[in-house]
Formats: C-alpha cells, sequence, structure tokens
C-alpha cells in the first residue's frame, strides 16, 4: 500500500500546485474577463443577426446572460478548488462547500437577470426581484455565517495522527480527489457537448454536487478506519449531514434554498462549537505498541 500511496501523491501534489500558484491564478481571471468580454459581443451581435443560424441557436440575445455565464465559470473554478480542499481536514471541505453554496446563490440572483426585458423595469418583474432579494440576501447571510464557523475551528484533530497514519490517510484522501476531478472533467465535457448539440439536459454542477455527498460520507468511513472514537464518527459524520442539507438546498426553489442553507450552516456550527466545548481532549491520538525491551542482567 505504501508503494500505491506513494504514486498517488506523486500524481496529486504538482497538479495542485499548478492548480494553486500565483501565476495560474492571474491567467484564470484575465480569462475570466475575455470570457465576459466575449459573451457581450457574442451576444450584442446575435441581437443584430449577424451569426448563421446554427450558432444562433445556441447563443441567447439578452445581455443579462454573460453575467450568468460568467458567474457560472467562477462556480465551476470554485467546484476544482473544492476537490483539490478533500485532503486537507474535513471541516475545511465542508467551509469550501459553503462557499460554494453562497457563490450558487449569488449566481441564481444574478440569473433571474436573464428574465429581464431590455431595457431593465420593475413592473411586471416582482416575482424575479423578490427572488434577486431572497439570494442575495441569503448569499450574505451564508457568507457571514462562514465567516463565524472557520472563527470557531479548532486545530485539525487528523494532526494528532502518528505520521505514517497521516500519510496514509492523506494518501487516501488524495486519490479520491484524482477520481472526483477525472469524474468532473468528463460531466463538464458530456454537458457541453449536450449543450451545443441543443440536448436537454440537467446542470452538472448540481449532479456532481451529488457525487460529492457520496465522496463525504467514503471519507467518513475511511476517517473511522483511523479515528475510530465516538467523538471522531460522529463529528464527521455531522458534517457530512451538513452537505446533504446544501444539496437539499441546492435543488430546493426560491426562499426554501436559503432557509436551508442556512440550517446547514448553522448545524455546521452548533457542531463545531458543542465537540469543542464539551467534548474537547475525548480524542485521543491512536498509540501503536512499542516493543517491550528484554531485561537487563545484573
Amino acid at each position: 500500500m505504501s508503494a500505491l500511496y506513494d504514486r498517488i501523491t506523486y500524481l496529486f501534489d504538482p497538479l495542485h500546485h499548478l492548480w494553486e500558484h500565483e501565476k495560474m491564478h492571474r491567467k484564470i481571471s484575465i480569462g475570466l474577463v475575455l470570457f465576459f468580454l466575449f459573451s457581450i459581443v457574442a451576444i450584442e451581435c446575435n441581437r443584430m443577426g449577424f451569426l448563421p443560424a446554427p450558432i444562433s441557436a445556441i447563443i441567447p440575445k439578452n445581455h443579462f446572460f454573460a453575467v450568468q455565464a460568467a458567474f457560472t465559470v467562477v462556480l465551476i473554478l470554485e467546484v476544482i478548488s473544492l476537490v483539490f480542499t478533500i485532503p486537507c481536514s474535513f471541516s475545511r471541505s465542508v467551509g469550501k462547500q459553503f462557499e460554494i453554496l453562497a457563490l450558487i446563490l449569488m449566481r441564481n440572483a444574478f440569473k433571474e437577470l436573464s428574465y429581464f426585458p431590455e431595457p431593465i423595469s420593475f413592473t411586471g418583474n416582482e416575482q424575479a426581484i423578490l427572488h434577486i432579494l431572497s439570494d442575495g440576501f441569503g448569499a450574505l447571510l451564508i457568507f457571514a455565517l462562514l465567516g463565524f464557523y472557520y472563527l470557531v475551528q479548532p486545530r485539525g484533530s487528523e494532526d494528532r495522527l502518528p505520521p505514517v497514519d497521516l500519510y496514509s490517510f492523506v494518501a487516501a484522501k488524495k486519490g479520491l480527489a484524482l477520481v472526483l476531478l477525472a469524474a468532473f472533467t468528463f460531466m463538464g465535457v458530456d454537458s457541453a457537448i449536450a449543450t451545443i448539440r441543443g440536448i436537454p439536459h440537467t446542470d452538472f454542477l448540481a449532479s456532481f454536487y451529488t457525487v460529492l455527498i457520496l465522496s463525504d460520507i467514503l471519507v467518513v468511513l475511511i476517517a473511522q478506519c483511523y479515528q475510530p472514537s465516538f467523538y471522531a464518527v460522529f463529528r464527521n459524520s455531522g458534517y457530512a449531514l451538513s452537505t446533504l442539507m446544501i444539496r437539499i438546498a441546492l435543488a430546493a426553489p426560491p426562499f426554501f434554498n436559503v432557509l436551508l442553507g442556512l440550517a446547514a450552516a448553522l448545524f455546521a456550527i452548533f457542531l463545531t462549537l458543542i465537540s469543542r466545548r464539551l467534548f474537547s481532549g475525548r480524542e485521543k491520538p491512536a498509540q501503536r505498541p512499542q516493543p517491550t525491551a528484554p531485561p537487563t542482567e545484573s
């Protein structure tokens, strides 16, 4: 197993370093700006009738779709970052999912703009405006709760594992992250092809979030091999339950999605506070049996 863990680490670490590198972030940011400008130009060309029929059928005619498309790209980038945080502590991975939920609510608020006519008007769009207010303030509240969630986080218990167990535990999660990265790439390409062909399909980000829930449960089971105590199992299972609430929030209609997202954030915060205040020191690092020294002759 040690050779397998070494190979997984050899594959994962360069990818993680490349993704988190400052130059990569700068290139992605510049590409996002160019993508947004290109989307606006393409939509304007479609409104003017400059595009051929096959391409015109794919590109919308409302400029606000460019905002929605840009935030969708931002969300995709954050999901990739989430995959790379899986080898980190469980609480850090859950926090990243709350970041994504806040971005999804923000994207939903901008998505409502695509239903507005141009020029924008209030009359006849009262329901869409209520959705914008709900999603916008919901994203703001989750953003605030997320800051408090990070504030109350203790030092990760994985650091208290013996070095050999810590290396194998992290390597196992790196292997899971590589599998999720491959699945995300496949689902994204398949969704893009379906969009180009005009085939109806569901949002692949929502489908991938279901995969993330299953992966969270798998991490809980893997962690139990290294942290079998009741405290650790309950805490990790609670974090997995909060991600389940997030997934339900993504599938819920407006207003309910915000309530479920807030409930998930509050659940994670209370879980952290209770485990930190009432069960601090209950989890002990695993001890390996030490060899007994032979008796010395007197």
